[in-house]
């Protein structure tokens, strides 16, 4: 794994939204992290990326470029791009508040 930490991007944040552009060269890992809130990712490109779960568990996620998928507040995870010669590039939106 690269000792060289990927790139994280705020590009917008206030009281509702947070969005961040995440770029994980390969062999990049994001490391064990919470979600404390609801979020949407919007790959940017077509690409494998491995999550491991809290409990252990991993998943294969298969990204496709412009298929955005959610999930809940509380997920607990560890992100990596084990792929060796492609960047894996993706949009997260959380949701921080609620309308009144």
């Amino acid at each position: 794994m690269s000792k060289v930490p990927p790139l994280c991007e705020v590009q917008l944040e206030n009281e509702f939204f947070r969005v961040t552009r995440w770029t994980i060269e390969p062999g990049q890992t994001i490391p064990m992290h919470r979600h404390d809130h609801e979020y949407v990712v919007v790959p940017l490109v077509t690409q494998t990326m491995h999550v491991t779960n809290s409990d252990g568990s991993e998943i294969v996620a298969e990204l496709v470029e412009g298929q955005s998928y959610t999930r809940p507040a509380g997920s607990e995870h560890r992100v990596e791009n084990r792929n060796t010669s492609q960047t894996l590039v993706f949009v997260e939106v959380e949701h921080l508040g609620q309308d009144s």
